[in-house]
């Protein structure tokens, strides 16, 4: 048959996180650091849809189609889905902030390099 669904999206989302974090570690560049922090977060909204999936499972109705004996096994939680719609909100947010930081950096400084911002380390 083949691996299920929840399996191939946790796989998935788990080497999205792996990449986000590779790419934000070895990269002096801010930008590629941002879209590092957006794979890490794509990562993880992948890897929570595939903690609610159940293959061949239903919407969580209860009806004459799914009865209440049923729904445990039969039904996908909803749960996971709607924390991912606001974290996919949040993160845009996010993400739209550090790229309005970057232009401004990028506006003092004339360079996008991490190097460059030695003054304001701690």
């Amino acid at each position: 048959m083949g691996l299920p669904v929840s399996h191939i999206l946790m796989v998935t989302g788990f080497a999205l996180v792996l990449i986000g974090f590779w790419g934000m570690l070895s990269h002096r560049n801010i930008l590629r650091i941002i879209i590092g922090f957006s794979l890490i977060n794509t990562g993880l909204h992948l890897v929570m849809v595939a903690t609610g999936y159940i293959t061949g499972g239903t919407a969580p109705i209860i009806d004459k189609a799914l009865s209440i004996s049923e729904a445990t096994v039969r039904s996908v939680d909803p749960i996971p889905a709607a924390l991912v719609v606001t974290a996919i909100v949040i993160g845009f947010s996010v993400t739209a902030v550090m790229l309005a930081f970057a232009i401004r950096i990028h506006d003092a400084r004339k360079t996008l390099s991490i190097d460059a911002l030695t003054e304001s380390k701690w």
